[in-house]
Parts: structure tokens; C-alpha cells; sequence
């Protein structure tokens, strides 16, 4: 008997060497080697081209490019936990199955939120740029120099309380920070006590007494600028605002404008509205020690990209095997 015909996989980016390995193996795969993001007319070819595509966050899967795939596209398997690069609903009407690689960056995730709670408080950034910038100034220890904020005690305020939520919640704690939240849905009574924390149904009542926010919710049509100009005025002078979820959660003029006029301490931010580009103003104000900016890569350890691509593989073949995938993403779900 003839060998059943692999899949086309089409893979818009670079991903971990044994992952694309792998793919090679047991699809017909076809790899991006010099990792440059492709264009919207790329990725309107590749659609026509293969039976799966892998995009990861930079690709814009919208209405419009889906309108170029192929009869034979019927899976787009997302290396990533979000998929708001990607208009499921479209999808779903063409009759193209979404999924996603959930719950491998929790960990990561919240490692790194948790690196910026502590970083802009205690001016770690600033610290690090005295001794390796160029003005390499430091006199010496002295009582007023350098002087940071304590976090224990504060009052940290989460948005968003899934897995990555909860899991920045138990770090938190272990830092003495008293574990606040907003969410869609309250967590049973159960989780709330293991975390000691309070649920707030009104986002706007939690805001304005935080000393810290936590943003970990994904972005949807719900959640941009959730933190809005209004809301960021909720906030009082001294709190702090970390972001590792979505830039377009913030409303990141509104908070521009709010930090530089010192009507908030600073924040700290992985994620950028416009991304890959960076405002020249945030850039300004992380000179002046007033905010920690990172590129996008609080997921980023080689563990949790394997993971991902782990996961990938896993949903390819479910799907290809005429099972439904375990990460499969409904338009119901966002």
C-alpha cells in the first residue's frame, strides 16, 4: 500500500532546531530558515500553498489574507498562547480549525512579571546603568542614594486571573504583596483562599486602591485600552503599572503622558502597542529611570519555546488524524 500523503505545513518563523526537526520528519514542511517575518501578500501564498500553517504572533491572520487560502488549508496551528493575531471567527466560516499552544508559558510568563514588579520599584535598571552605562559615576554606598520603594506590604492588583494570574498571585505572595484581582468570572471560593486574594467585579473600584497593577489578560475587542486614559486616572500618583500580556491593552499615550507628568511612579512593560516599534517617549523615559522596558520576552526560555512547538506538533497530527485537536480555539472562547 502507498504511504498516505504528508501535509504541507508551512512555518512563517524560526522555530527551536529539534522542532523543526521534527516537522521535517513527519510532515512535508516547509521553514522559514532566515526568520524574517513575512508580508501580508507572503502569507496570502502561503494560505494558498499549504494544508497547515504555523504563524506566531507577528503574523496578521486577518479577514482579508484568509480570503487568498486554498481548498486544501484546513488547520492553522498558532505557535502561541494568544490568537489575536488571528481572526478566528473568519477562520471558523471558511471552515479552517484555529489552535493554540496554552499553559506551557504560564510559568515563564510570571517569572518575568514578577522580575518587573520587583525592577521598577526597587530602580534595578537605573542601578545596572551606573556601573555598565557610559557615565560609570558611582561614588560609593551612601544612605540616600538609589533609594527605591518596599513592595512588601503593597497591594497588587492583577487583571486577568487564568493560569498566568495565578500563577504571578504565588509569587507575589511570597514577597508579602496582599493579592488583589479583577476578572471576567470570579475563581471559586477554593482558589481565592490558597491565594488570599480579594476579587474586585468593579475594575475602576480596584484601580484606584493598588499600588501595582499586573496586566495578564489576553487582548480581544473586550480588552483594548481596557486600561484606558480614565482608567489610568484611577490610579494614584505613587502606583506602578507591568504589562506582559498585550500592548494594546494600554491606552500607551494615556500613560506616556501620566508618567512623564509624574501622575504615576512608572511601569514596567514587555509588551508595546505598535509592536515591533517602540515610542521614542517611552524610550525617553526609560533614560530617565522612570520606566523598565523589555523586548518581548517574558516567554522567552528555550524550555517553553520547545514546549510550544511540542504542542504544535500535537494539534497537527490530532487534526490530521480526524480527531479534534486538544488546543482547538472556538470564536466562543475569546
Amino acid at each position: 500500500m502507498p504511504k498516505a500523503k504528508k501535509p504541507v505545513v508551512i512555518v512563517t518563523r524560526k522555530l527551536p532546531d529539534s522542532i523543526e526537526t521534527r516537522m521535517r520528519e513527519l510532515f512535508e514542511t516547509r521553514l522559514n530558515i532566515d526568520d524574517k517575518p513575512m508580508t501580508q501578500a507572503q502569507l496570502g501564498e502561503a494560505l494558498k500553498a499549504a494544508d497547515v500553517l504555523v504563524p506566531t504572533v507577528t503574523d496578521r491572520i486577518d479577514a482579508s489574507v484568509l480570503k487568498e487560502a486554498g481548498p486544501s488549508l484546513k488547520l492553522i496551528a498558532n505557535f502561541g498562547n494568544g490568537v489575536d493575531n488571528i481572526d478566528v471567527q473568519a477562520a471558523v466560516q471558511r471552515g479552517i480549525t484555529v489552535t493554540n499552544t496554552p499553559g506551557v508559558l504560564t510559568e515563564d510568563t510570571a517569572d518575568m512579571t514578577m522580575a518587573l514588579i520587583l525592577a521598577v520599584p526597587r530602580r534595578l535598571a537605573e542601578g545596572a546603568n551606573v556601573l555598565s552605562g557610559t557615565d560609570k559615576d558611582w561614588a560609593g554606598w551612601s544612605p540616600t542614594w538609589m533609594l527605591g520603594k518596599r513592595i512588601s506590604g503593597k497591594r497588587l492588583g492583577i487583571i486577568g486571573m487564568g493560569r498566568i494570574g495565578q500563577a504571578v498571585a504565588r509569587r507575589a505572595s511570597a514577597f508579602g504583596l496582599q493579592i488583589h484581582y479583577h476578572n471576567r468570572r470570579r475563581l471559586p471560593a477554593k482558589i481565592e483562599e490558597e491565594l488570599h486574594a480579594t476579587y474586585w467585579e468593579s475594575l475602576d473600584q480596584m484601580l484606584a486602591r493598588m499600588d501595582i497593577i499586573s496586566i495578564n489578560c489576553p487582548h480581544t475587542p473586550a480588552t483594548f485600552h481596557l486600561l484606558s486614559a480614565r482608567r489610568l486616572k484611577l490610579l494614584r500618583p505613587q502606583a506602578y503599572v507591568v504589562n506582559t500580556a498585550r500592548g494594546e491593552v494600554i491606552d500607551e499615550n494615556a500613560l506616556i503622558r501620566m508618567i512623564a507628568a509624574e501622575e504615576l511612579a512608572g511601569a514596567g512593560l514587555d509588551v508595546f502597542e505598535h509592536e515591533p516599534a517602540v515610542n521614542p517617549k517611552l524610550a525617553r523615559l526609560a533614560r530617565d529611570g522612570k520606566v523598565v522596558l523589555l523586548p518581548h520576552m517574558s516567554s522567552a526560555t528555550i524550555e517553553g519555546r520547545i514546549e510550544m512547538g511540542e504542542k504544535v506538533i500535537v494539534n497537527i497530527r490530532t487534526f490530521m488524524d480526524g480527531h479534534k485537536p486538544p488546543d482547538r480555539v472556538l470564536p466562543s472562547m475569546l
